[in-house]
């Protein structure tokens, strides 16, 4: 059987930049999803667009490199779920023009040749199902999309690659192995750093295509290039079909109920969708799953109000309908109806449909209570839900820990159920970090300090982590102490990069006073003290 692989190119950028359009706020200019785009992880560029390559943008860039060369680039933060999320309506789409699809990665699918079916008068199968689905995807706004067809996988993505821009690549049946030969080497880039590491050895080897390569006998390219080499080479002499797997649509986890006539109020449709809310929450248990991430929309006569809500641990029947209404009340009055922009839309108008869609669904073994209960007091997390509901998402947040030098740098907000992403690693080395035990109170704004030895001068720290004289007394505040005991100094010398008042040289110290309170100081060029935080 013939097989079709479905290309969507730099897809981690077109995921991310469909994110911030999405995010725009009633108001905000519109993004451009041409603009020049590249995704980051560990500071540099994993994956850029057409139009940052165009302007000089490459793969492997440092950020700042990559902002020299073009100013104006959007830089994204690598999020792979992210890239996962986006690609499920793809799937979808494809999915209903010819099923059996198998979801290689995000930006990259394949399914079934699709054989006659879609044959037209002087077009043929293949092309013509590659029309079609073009046709679709760009309905679904993903504009650059690239086909190609061949008798095994392997082949189809080669060939994918070699199409232009929403067009197709057929390979004639059985010249899959014949049409590997003709790629350079520098193909195998595509499949990762060890791909990049063999094209890079063959190229240096004088084996400027894999027909060279597929010259060689296979003895030789076993002991020379180890399993992916022999892979390679068996797939460019056709000994070697890689077969398709194809996915099981996920089931319609969905529900929703529609009014006749329409409801204006929102005490009516909270009582109407409590059957349906539990319908819902029976659905995704029949399967051993729960969600911790719901999308509520609310369709009107004249617009429609649509927010995805996320719990702390699982949603049940009672929170989706507390959350229906807490989201019409935003839009409602008791005694009638208001306008109130939600999501681009005015509400205006009675209710005429309430959905539920899963956005976030997790086993259900994971959330289960201990033998003698343990869980999240349900009560606390309604009424920070609550709270979160009239005061706005962001407005509510909960401190994680991450890593970090200062004590302030190792604490994130993040909205409450919300869950961390782009977190710095706790685990690496971070030279200058104080040893623990942690400070119970970090300040958000660092109160002056002064710290004298015995004579009365200044305490400060030479550019060899060297203290000019031993802490005698220390103030914070109008009152000053006498030092009970003292560590450090633990010298740091970040930020500069960011401009002359951005960071610099500084150092921190541990301080027990005679009262037997400790502080977190820190010094700094040109020789200020501050309190960073507070032991007690």
């Amino acid at each position: 059987m013939r097989t079709m692989v479905v290309w969507c190119p730099d897809w981690a950028v077109t995921a991310g930049l469909m994110e911030l359009a999405d995010e725009r706020g009633e108001g905000e200019p519109a993004l451009d999803t041409a603009a020049p785009a590249a995704v980051l992880a560990n500071n540099r560029v994993t994956v850029c667009n057409a139009t940052a390559r165009a302007e000089g943008v490459r793969r492997g860039q440092r950020r700042r490199d990559a902002q020299a060369r073009c100013p104006e680039v959007v830089l994204l933060r690598a999020n792979p779920e992210r890239d996962a999320r986006w690609f499920e309506p793809v799937l979808g789409v494809v999915e209903e023009v010819r099923p059996g699809v198998a979801p290689l990665r995000p930006g990259l699918l394949a399914l079934p040749g699709p054989g006659r079916y879609f044959a037209r008068p002087g077009v043929g199968g293949e092309e013509a199902a590659a029309a079609v689905l073009a046709e679709h995807l760009v309905e679904a706004g993903v504009w650059d999309c690239r086909f190609g067809v061949a008798d095994d996988l392997y082949a189809a993505e080669r060939a994918a690659r070699e199409a232009a821009a929403q067009g197709c690549l057929a390979v004639p049946a059985g010249g899959s192995a014949e049409f590997l030969r003709g790629l350079p080497v520098t193909v195998l880039a595509d499949d990762g750093p060890e791909g990049a590491e063999l094209a890079d050895l063959l190229r240096r080897l004088g084996l400027a295509r894999l027909g060279d390569f597929a010259a060689l006998s296979g003895a030789s390219v076993s002991n020379r290039f180890g399993g992916y080499g022999i892979e390679v080479w068996r797939r460019v002499q056709g000994e070697e079909v890689t077969r398709l797997a194809s996915r099981t649509p996920p089931p319609e986890l969905a529900c929703e109920i529609s009014f006749e006539p329409p409801l204006d109020s929102a005490e009516a449709v909270t009582f109407s969708v409590r059957t349906t809310a539990e319908r819902f929450v029976a659905g995704l248990s029949d399967r051993q799953l729960v969600a911790t991430g719901v999308r509520v929309e609310a369709e009107f006569e004249d617009g429609v109000s649509a927010r995805t809500w996320l719990h702390p641990r699982c949603f049940t029947s009672r929170d989706l309908v507390d959350r229906v209404h807490w989201q019409l009340q935003a839009g409602m009055a008791s005694s009638g109806l208001r306008s109130r922009k939600t999501s681009g839309e005015a509400i205006t108008s009675p209710v005429t449909l309430v959905r539920f869609l899963p956005d976030t669904v997790e086993p259900a073994s994971a959330h289960v209570d201990g033998l003698w209960g343990g869980g999240a007091d349900d009560q606390v997390v309604r009424g920070v839900a609550r709270v979160q509901a009239m005061v706005g998402y962001d407005a509510v947040r909960v401190p994680v820990r991450q890593g970090g030098r200062a004590a302030g740098d190792q604490q994130a907000l993040v909205p409450w159920g919300e869950r961390p992403v782009g977190l710095r690693p706790v685990d690496r080395p971070w030279p200058g970090r104080i040893p623990g035990p942690a400070p119970s109170r970090v300040f958000a704004v660092p109160a002056q300090a002064e710290v004298v030895d015995e004579a009365g001068v200044d305490v400060a720290v030479t550019s060899r982590g060297q203290v000019t004289g031993e802490p005698w007394r220390f103030r914070v505040g109008r009152r000053w102490h006498p030092v009970a005991a003292w560590a450090g100094p633990w010298p740091v010398d970040d930020g500069w990069w960011l401009g002359p008042d951005a960071g610099g040289r500084a150092a921190r110290f541990q301080v027990v006073g005679v009262d037997g309170r400790a502080w977190l100081l820190r010094w700094q060029v040109p020789g200020t003290w501050e309190v960073e935080a507070a032991y007690d």
